[in-house]
C-alpha cells in the first residue's frame, strides 16, 4: 500500500492551525520505519514565555505511560505474572480485590475503583495533595469492586498504581527502568515524577480553559494525587515518537511487546475485550490499528500506530481541549487514503435507566453519555450504533419500547424516562466510613465547609436513581446517587461506584 506523506502533513498542518499562536498548542507527528517524517506545531509552550511550541517541548503524556510501564511488567514476567492474585504481592488487599489478576488490573477488566474518583465523590478536590502509601491503606480498605472482575471492561488507573507497588516491594521502580534501560536504548529524555510538583527538566505547563462573562480564560493546570504508573511519564513529541517507532520496529528489548499489549484480552465468559495492556486495538476504514491516548489537566497526548504499515502519528498538546485520537486518526486517514467515519445516532435523545441500579444513559446530539463518560455513536447498521471505543465499548439499538445493548461488555436493558427535581425523600445527613459527609436539604446536595462549598440541585431519575453535578477545577462530573435501602446510597462515577453513604 502506498502511503501519501504529503497528504498526512498537509491534513496534519490544517489540525495544527486550529491552534492558536498565542495560545497553548501542540504538535503532531508522523514517522515510519526509517525514523520521523514529519512533525508540525502551533501555538506555545508557555503563556508566560510565549515561546513557540515544538517537537521538543517537554509535556505530560498521562495514559500512554501506561504501556510503557506494562513493557516494564512483562520483561519481569519471572517475577510477576500476569495470571498472578494481586493479594499475592499486596497480601493486605482484602477480597475482592486481592483475587483480581494482575492482568485483569492492566487490561481495564478487573473492576477496580479508580483512585481518583473515589475521591471525588469523598469530596477532595482535584487539588488535594495525597501519598502513596496512604492511598494503598485507603485501598486495603475496600471491600467491593465496581463489577466482577472479568465480567465488564471500565476505565480505571488503579490496577496499574496497584502494580506498580507490587514491582516496588520486589525492587524495581518504573523511573528507574526508564533511566537504566529505555533511555539509553533510545537517547532521548525520559521521567516519570512521582507527583505533580516535582521538577522535570524542560516541562512546560499545562492550560485549561475557564468560561465566564469575560469569556475564555487560561488557568495554569495542577493536580494533588500521587500520579503513579498510570500516567506519570514525561517527555517531548519528539521523544515519544521515538519510542513509538522503536517499539513498532521491536528495537532492542522492545522486540515482540506490540504484539504481546494489543492483543485483545480475553473476558471471563471467554469474550474478546479489544482493550489489551495499555494498548488498544481498533480499525479505521478496514486499517488495523493500535494505539493510546492520555489525559491530564491542561495535557493530551496519543499514539497511533499501523503495524502491518509500519507507520504511525504521535500528538501531545499541554492544553486540555485538544482530541488527539480525532487528530491522530485524520492524520493516517489522509496517510492511507482511508474514509474517516461518520459519528451519529437516532437514538431519541432523553434519560435511559435500568430497571434497578445505578446504570443510566443520557443521549444528546447523537452522543451517549453511560455513568458520567461521553462518547460519539456509529452506525453499525440493523438500528445498532457502536462506541467503537475499547476502552467505553457500546453497543445499543432503540427498540421504541426499551434501549437494549451492551454497556462495557455486559448486557443491559434501559427503559427511557422524565427526568424531575428530587423531592425531600433523601433530606438528611449523610456518612461515609472514611469521615466524608454531605447534607440534602429540600432536594440539594450540599457538600464541603466554608468558601468551597457546593449546592447542588438533585435529580431525580425514578426508581432511586438521582443526579447531582458537582464542579472541581477542569472537570464537571454528574455523581448519580443509587438508593440502596432508606438509609443506605452509593454515589457513582464512571469509575467508581462502590462508595457507601448511610443517613
Amino acid at each position: 500500500m502506498a502511503m501519501n506523506w504529503d497528504a498526512a502533513l498537509s491534513t496534519a498542518q490544517k489540525l495544527a492551525a486550529q491552534w492558536p499562536a498565542n495560545e497553548p498548542g501542540g504538535v503532531i507527528i508522523g514517522f515510519d520505519a526509517d525514523g520521523i517524517r514529519f512533525s508540525t506545531a502551533s501555538g506555545v509552550e508557555s503563556l508566560a514565555t510565549h515561546k513557540p511550541f515544538s517537537a521538543d517541548s517537554v509535556v505530560r503524556y498521562a495514559s500512554v505511560t501506561k504501556h510503557v510501564f506494562v513493557s516494564m511488567v512483562l520483561k519481569h514476567a519471572d517475577k510477576i505474572s500476569l495470571d498472578d492474585p494481586l493479594g499475592k504481592h499486596l497480601p493486605e488487599l482484602k477480597k475482592p480485590l486481592s483475587e483480581v489478576s494482575v492482568g485483569q488490573a492492566l487490561d481495564m477488566s478487573g473492576g477496580l475503583p479508580d483512585t481518583r474518583e473515589c475521591l471525588t465523590l469523598l469530596g477532595l478536590s482535584i487539588y488535594t495533595e495525597t501519598h502513596n502509601d496512604r492511598l494503598m491503606d485507603f485501598h486495603a480498605t475496600m471491600e467491593r469492586l465496581n463489577f466482577d472482575a472479568g465480567t465488564q471492561v471500565s476505565y480505571s488507573n488503579t490496577g496499574y498504581r496497584l502494580v506498580e507497588i507490587a514491582l516496588e516491594r520486589l525492587g524495581l521502580r518504573f523511573d528507574d527502568y526508564l533511566q537504566n534501560e529505555i533511555v539509553p536504548l533510545l537517547g532521548v529524555q525520559l521521567k516519570a515524577p512521582d507527583v505533580w510538583n516535582d521538577p522535570v527538566d524542560g516541562l512546560v505547563p499545562g492550560y485549561w480553559p475557564r468560561f465566564d462573562n469575560d469569556g475564555k480564560k487560561w488557568q495554569l493546570s495542577s493536580a494533588g494525587l500521587y500520579i503513579s504508573a498510570a500516567g506519570s511519564l514525561t517527555g517531548s513529541g519528539t521523544a515519544l515518537a521515538t519510542w513509538a517507532q522503536a517499539l513498532m520496529c521491536g528495537k532492542g528489548q522492545l522486540s515482540g511487546v506490540i504484539e504481546k499489549i494489543s492483543e485483545p484480552r480475553k473476558m471471563a465468559d471467554g469474550r474478546l475485550s479489544a482493550y489489551g495492556l495499555g494498548f488498544v486495538a481498533s480499525e479505521l476504514d478496514g486499517l488495523k490499528l493500535v494505539g493510546h491516548g492520555g489525559s491530564h489537566p491542561g495535557y493530551k497526548s496519543y499514539v497511533l500506530i499501523c503495524p502491518e504499515q509500519q507507520c504511525g502519528f504521535v500528538v501531545v498538546a499541554n492544553r486540555d481541549d485538544a482530541n488527539g485520537s480525532k487528530m491522530a486518526q485524520a492524520a493516517m486517514a489522509a496517510l492511507a487514503g482511508r474514509s474517516l467515519p461518520q459519528a451519529g445516532s437516532t437514538i431519541p435523545d432523553g434519560f435511559y435507566v435500568t430497571e434497578t441500579g445505578h446504570h443510566w444513559v443520557e443521549m444528546k446530539g447523537g452522543n451517549v453519555t453511560y455513568i458520567d463518560n461521553e462518547d460519539a455513536l456509529y452506525d453499525e447498521g440493523n438500528g445498532w450504533f457502536s462506541s467503537r471505543s475499547a476502552t467505553s465499548p457500546i453497543l445499543l439499538r432503540w427498540t421504541g419500547e426499551v434501549l437494549e445493548g451492551e454497556l462495557g461488555h455486559a448486557p443491559r436493558r434501559l427503559y427511557q424516562v422524565t427526568p424531575k427535581p428530587a423531592g425531600n425523600e433523601l433530606d438528611g445527613s449523610w456518612k461515609s466510613v472514611y469521615g466524608a459527609a454531605f447534607e440534602i436539604v429540600n432536594g440539594t446536595v450540599i457538600m464541603g465547609v466554608g468558601p468551597v462549598q457546593q449546592t447542588m440541585p438533585v435529580t431525580d431519575l425514578g426508581n432511586g436513581r438521582y443526579l447531582f453535578t458537582l464542579h472541581d477545577g477542569p472537570w464537571v462530573k454528574r455523581v448519580c446517587i443509587n438508593r440502596l435501602s432508606d438509609n443506605r446510597v452509593e454515589l457513582v462515577l464512571s469509575r467508581s461506584r462502590m462508595l457507601e453513604y448511610t443517613r
